[in-house]
Parts: structure tokens; C-alpha cells; sequence
């Protein structure tokens, strides 16, 4: 089973739906023969830890792929650290670049807290380490400020054994095309 975790960061309007369903990921991956869930973040939690536990509420039995997309990265992260036993595989798609005083400049104070971590948001690099499940990055083509090559590139040095998956646009992008993204899921998937 895939569970497919949502970018946004506190956006309003951003939900599974918007990022995963009316985009044809969910659609894809069901066509693709394989069972998909694609829960609604803790939007407004007030910590990355907070948002790993509302996930973990709801995870399906059995062990499950997780995916995160875009700030959804650290979400997934900290849900694979907190239950490492439930979590066969971890996609880094799009991952969100911490520590760019251009981009979090931008970005209401009540988030600082949320903003802070090594190469990702709310993860210390330490902790990167000690992920044991298969991991894969999906860096955002063309990258932009928010998903910058050098997050994809830090995610790939620290992850012990990290593949890279070929890069698209995130969505809701609106050059952001399923089909690419849904064949590399299934098949990381098909090897963990």
C-alpha cells in the first residue's frame, strides 16, 4: 500500500485532494494495480511531531510505502522515525528546502518553528542517518526556490543507500504530469 502524504505548509486549500487527487496521482496508482491512501495533513499542528502522530492515527494495518511530497517530506520523515516497523519504503518527492532566508523570509512567524532542521525541514541530518527502510528522492524539475537540487542533493548524502528517481514538476504544478511519478512509485514500490 502507498500512503501518499500532502505538500503546503499551513496553505489554505491545500489537501490530499488538491495535490494528489484532482492531479491523477490517486488515479494513476489505482490504474497501476496498487492501493493507495492519501490522508489529509494536520494542517495547522505546531510541529512536524504533532503532524507524524495524526498521520500515525490513521495508518492502514500492515507495512506501507510512505510518500511525501514537498513540506509533506517531513511529515513523512518523522512518521518513518516514529514507526519505523510500519514503513517499507519512503519516497522524498519535491522535498522542501530548509534554511533560505529568501524563501522562509517570506513566510508568517508563527511558522518559524516549523522552518528549522538540517537539510530538511524539522529532521535533524543525524536522524537522516538512521533511516534503515529503502529510501528514494524525487527532486522538483526544474527546480525552484522552495524545492531546490540541493535539498534532493543533501537527502541523497545522508540517506544511507538513497536512490534518486527521475525528477518532474511538483503538483499542483501546472506542468505536472502524473504518469511519470505514478511509474516510479509503482516500481520503487514493487522493489521494498
Amino acid at each position: 500500500m502507498l500512503v501518499l502524504v500532502h505538500g503546503g505548509l499551513w496553505d489554505d486549500g491545500m489537501d490530499a485532494e488538491r495535490f494528489w487527487g484532482r492531479t491523477g496521482v490517486v488515479a494513476g496508482v489505482r490504474g497501476a494495480g496498487l492501493t493507495v491512501w492519501a490522508p489529509d495533513r494536520a494542517m495547522r499542528a505546531g510541529s512536524w511531531a504533532a503532524e507524524a502522530e495524526h498521520l500515525a492515527a490513521g495508518l492502514p494495518d500492515g507495512p506501507v510505502v510512505l510518500v511525501g511530497g514537498s513540506n509533506g517530506c517531513s511529515a513523512a520523515v518523522r512518521l518513518a522515525l516514529a514507526v519505523p516497523e510500519r514503513v517499507r519504503g519512503l519516497v522524498l518527492a519535491w522535498p522542501a528546502t530548509a534554511g533560505d532566508a529568501r524563501v522562509d523570509g517570506r513566510l508568517p512567524a508563527e511558522l518559524a518553528p516549523l522552518l528549522a532542521g538540517g537539510v530538511l525541514r524539522g529532521v535533524a541530518d543525524e536522524e537522516l542517518t538512521g533511516l534503515r527502510m529503502p529510501v528514494a528522492v524525487l527532486p522538483a524539475v526544474p527546480e525552484n526556490p522552495v524545492h531546490q537540487r540541493r535539498t534532493a542533493d543533501g537527502l541523497l548524502a545522508h540517506v544511507p543507500g538513497a536512490v534518486e528517481l527521475p525528477g518532474c514538476p511538483e503538483p499542483p504544478h501546472p506542468l505536472f504530469r502524473p504518469a511519470g511519478l505514478v511509474a516510479a512509485l509503482a516500481a520503487f514500490a514493487a522493489g521494498c
